[in-house]
């Protein structure tokens, strides 16, 4: 995996701009949210949801065989931006506690909603595991 930074930019901050990566195993993980494996939520605040979230991508990943390590793109739905922002650090916390230092390609959306209520956060994302 190589991350992409074009020459003469910025390092990027809790991201990547872009990620090549050599044939693999591909995994794509859908949305999921902030719910336990019974779908049910324990908190309809945005942090313990988003670090819910993460560790449901990080199971579907793990039933592939994968890491962390091996997300390549993450993308974020958020129905809350005030909430997101207020709680950028301590997200951040969440990530490094479940992931560590590595910072696939991200985006984050902010949307009006979610299917599932009552649901302030969405990721879902793509993985390459390597071949051997």
């Amino acid at each position: 995996m190589e991350l992409l930074l074009p020459e003469g930019w910025a390092k990027p901050i809790g991201y990547a701009n872009g990620i090549a990566v050599d044939p693999g195993r591909l995994v794509f993980i859908a949305g999921q949210v902030g719910w336990d494996e019974r779908q049910r939520f324990a908190s309809p605040e945005l942090l313990p949801q988003f670090e819910q979230a993460l560790k449901n991508v990080l199971a579907v990943l793990a039933e592939a065989g994968g890491e962390a390590r091996h997300i390549c793109r993450l993308t974020a739905y958020c129905c809350d931006k005030p909430a997101y922002l207020a709680a950028r650090k301590e997200l951040g916390a969440v990530w490094r506690r479940l992931v560590g230092e590595h910072y696939p390609a991200m985006s984050m959306i902010f949307v009006t909603d979610l299917l599932d209520s009552p649901g302030k956060i969405e990721l879902e994302a793509t993985a390459v595991i390597p071949v051997g």
